[in-house]
């Protein structure tokens, strides 16, 4: 299951970058925002809790989907770019196995512990 869920993600990775490509949005704000959501792993300074709580905050989907209904509603030209690399991120991430995190510790993930060796992708 674990192999399937990360194609599943690569899938939407390339998805996402291909959608972006199909826009025509700079590849200099893809750059510059493609690593963004990674800024939420200091919420970790905090504690597993709180970390996992930013963390996940930044790498659901939900909020790519409330960037989309907000921005779209509100005529921001830039929000299917920025969604789609955030799309990318989060596919990619998921793709090599950071899933979302439990509470318990950053390397507990719904896709499976992370560092650990195991088979797969």
């Amino acid at each position: 299951m674990s192999l399937l869920l990360k194609l599943e993600s690569l899938a939407i990775a390339l998805a996402a970058l291909g959608g972006y490509w199909v826009t025509g949005a700079s590849w200099k704000l893809f750059f510059l925002l493609v690593l963004a959501p990674d800024i939420a792993l200091l919420a970790y300074l905090f504690g597993p809790k709180i970390g996992a709580w930013g963390y996940n905050a930044a790498h659901s989907f939900i909020g790519v989907a409330v960037l989309l209904a907000v921005g779209l509603f509100g005529g921001w030209e830039l929000t299917l770019p920025i969604a789609l690399i955030w799309t990318f991120h989060i596919g990619l991430d998921r793709a090599l196995g950071y899933g979302l995190k439990y509470e318990s510790a950053f390397t507990d993930t719904h896709l499976g512990p992370i560092g650990k060796a195991k088979s797969g992708f």
